[in-house]
């Protein structure tokens, strides 16, 4: 670890600012090639199956295949996390970073040049091995740059790049979608998909900037390269457990709100067009303002619920503050999709739904990391995060399959969402805690 006498912000100097930065910059652009398709899928698939768009056979299409599409992304990330994260112990972090960025750009990009739905899930499938590995190699190269005292806050700064990557993204689409291109969306959601090639440029002048972990190399240059099946073994098996228990279940809750968010809020303002007598122009302009104003305040309260961990973690525990988030989790999904609420109150209290499900996937960034050994961390964190969203990916595909019926019904899936982070708390018994414990080499 570099040390200097001149310290900045948080104990942090100049050149650990920068490696925050850069898995900041990695991840931020991660959330935002992610979820592009989310935001385009109205528009995108009823194109690409040569349906009207908006008609009753579009909106059940787009439903469905919004729930195919994002299981599809999910199991390519479990993919990715896995196989990127044993690079990232065997390569290193820079490289596996730039790499896995470069991987996600492109596929994304390659979206806007898809000619049916099928090569258009090919292109995500090879996108989401780049966003699923990118996770694993910025949390480790973090967590071990920066000072020991600090890792909590700087863990929780790199998960807050998520939420500023859904702006970015909510921001280019309505520019896009409901301005430049409102009068065209056969063909706006291409341009969206093309903005997918920003974290590209990123990554190039990056890898001008920072350099392999000393920890790192120290660990690579006097043990063997590691063994997935290592984290199976009798001394290291219950941390695995640990980690992706409660991975899973954040999972699971995150990606079954989220994924669904767009086409949740596109439902509700073509119920109110229709109410008001809008004409189309009016109502594709109704759709993109609430789909940003249901994102904004997703993504504010994961913003604030992240930062909130900070606090939780050091002070509580991070068993105590699993507890706290899943139990908040759960009650604002079910309020949310429960209660009889006007169309545009249902849309701000996805605030509720970011603060709670969004806020507790910050942890993670810190909490994975801090469970493992150097030589194990990229591939224990990449595993732990990851493979929990091939379980995650039932959630999305069973939501879009009852959603497919309409709107209504993809509410009334999504109240049901409600018990799997209160389900976590039934794995808290064996969540190991790492309060207080210094990051093993």
């Amino acid at each position: 670890m570099r040390t200097d006498d001149r310290r900045l912000v948080l104990d942090m100097d100049g050149y650990q600012w920068t490696v925050l930065l850069a898995a900041w910059l990695g991840w931020g652009f991660d959330a935002f090639d992610s979820l592009l398709f989310n935001f385009v899928a109205p528009n995108c698939v009823p194109t690409l199956l040569h349906l009207q768009i908006g008609s009753p056979a579009a909106k059940a299409a787009t439903l469905q295949w919004t729930g195919y599409l994002t299981s599809l992304l999910l199991l390519g990330w479990a993919a990715g996390g896995i196989l990127f994260g044993q690079i990232a112990d065997r390569l290193g972090r820079t490289r596996t970073l730039l790499l896995t960025m470069l991987v996600y750009a492109l596929g994304t990009a390659a979206c806007a040049f898809a000619p049916n739905l099928w090569v258009l899930a090919l292109c995500r499938a090879a996108a989401s091995l780049g966003i699923g590995g990118e996770w694993a190699a910025g949390a480790a190269m973090v967590a071990e740059v920066v000072p020991e005292k600090r890792r909590i806050e700087a863990g929780a700064l790199l998960y807050t790049s998520a939420p500023m990557g859904l702006f970015l993204a909510t921001f280019l689409n309505f520019q896009i979608a409901g301005r430049f291109w409102k009068g065209q969306p056969e063909v706006s959601w291409r341009y969206v998909f093309l903005c997918g090639l920003l974290p590209a440029a990123v990554a190039l002048a990056l890898r001008f900037f920072v350099h392999e972990p000393e920890r790192w190399q120290k660990a690579a240059s006097s043990a063997p390269p590691p063994r997935l099946a290592e984290i199976f073994s009798p001394g290291i098996r219950a941390i695995t457990l640990s980690g992706f228990s409660m991975a899973v279940i954040a999972l699971i809750a995150w990606w079954s709100c989220n994924a669904f968010l767009p086409v949740v809020a596109t439902g509700l303002a073509q119920t109110e067009a229709q109410r008001l007598a809008l004409d189309p122009a009016a109502t594709q302009t109704l759709i993109e303002g609430w789909k940003k104003i249901a994102t904004n305040y997703f993504n504010w309260g994961g913003l604030l619920g992240t930062l909130l961990t900070v606090p939780a973690a050091k002070l509580l525990g991070r068993k105590v503050m699993f507890a706290l988030y899943f139990t908040a989790s759960g009650a604002a999904i079910l309020a949310t999709f429960g209660l009889d609420l006007p169309p545009e109150t249902r849309l701000m209290m996805y605030f509720l739904i970011g603060l709670t499900v969004f806020g507790v996937l910050g942890s993670f960034t810190y909490y994975l990391p801090e469970l493992f050994p150097t030589r194990l961390r990229g591939t224990g964190s990449g595993f732990c995060y990851n493979i929990g969203r091939v379980l995650a990916a039932a959630g999305p595909l069973v939501v879009g399959t009852i959603a497919a019926r309409g709107a209504a019904s993809a509410i009334s899936a999504l109240f049901w969402v409600g018990f799997v982070p209160l389900a976590g708390l039934l794995l808290l018994p064996w969540v190991i805690e790492t309060r207080g414990r210094a990051l093993a080499d």
